[in-house]
């Protein structure tokens, strides 16, 4: 979810730094795939708790379960807040990157 919400938020901005400013729509095009970074994040998690169950196996521990939960609620929080983060943060720097130097954006983004 964070992370199609930083793609989105992000396009919109790319999308009005087609009209304003065309020459600058390949540099502004980092918020989108920083965001879309966040769900390979994801898929990551997914395989790790994936390969750790053992369909074989004739049990499988509450402890066990609650990790794989926590880890799992873990990385999708993060994304959900990284990915709101970078689209509000990538929205507002492709519009307004007359005003700042892009340097300064990417920086921003990235942190």
């Amino acid at each position: 979810m964070g992370a199609a919400y930083g793609t989105a938020k992000s396009g919109v901005g790319v999308a009005s730094m087609g009209v304003m400013r065309p020459e600058l729509v390949m540099k502004s095009i980092v918020p989108v795939v920083m965001a879309g970074v966040l769900g390979i994040y994801g898929l990551i998690i997914a395989v790790i708790i994936s390969t750790g169950i053992n369909p074989k196996a004739k049990s499988y521990y509450l402890f066990d379960g609650y990790a794989h939960l926590s880890s799992g609620l873990a990385c999708g929080l993060a994304g959900l807040s990284a990915g709101m983060a970078i689209g509000i943060v990538g929205d507002a720097g492709v519009r307004y990157c007359d005003l700042i130097v892009l340097g300064n954006f990417f920086f921003l983004a990235i942190f």
